[in-house]
């Protein structure tokens, strides 16, 4: 649903907002009245403002999606058989719980 030009133009006025922080807001996929109703009104002193707010989005999202990358990296790796900084468990002696089957012939 595309907002119009007004909407956004009172939300940038209500929220002093700047061009950058508006495109911000757009690109995280806001919309205008989601920012206006985020304003903190007096009694909500922990609240952060509108454009520190949105800045804290992004970089929770910029965050998230490293992490995603990395992930995503790391599996390729394992998927590729490049060794791990996880050592494997394989030639260290380390027994298992089954039994062998020698013997039981």
């Amino acid at each position: 649903m595309a907002f119009s030009d007004e909407l956004w133009k009172e939300a940038k006025r209500k929220c002093r907002l700047n061009a950058e922080d508006l495109a911000l807001a757009k690109r995280l996929g806001l919309n205008p009245r989601s920012l206006i109703k985020n304003i903190p009104n007096k009694s909500q002193q922990w609240k952060a403002p509108v454009n520190v707010w949105l800045h804290q989005i992004d970089a929770k999202r910029q965050k998230k999606s490293e992490q995603k990358r990395k992930r995503k990296e790391k599996t390729e790796q394992a998927g590729r058989g490049i060794k791990s900084d996880v050592p494997s468990q394989e030639g260290r002696g380390i027994k298992s719980d089954i039994p062998s089957q020698e013997g039981f012939e």
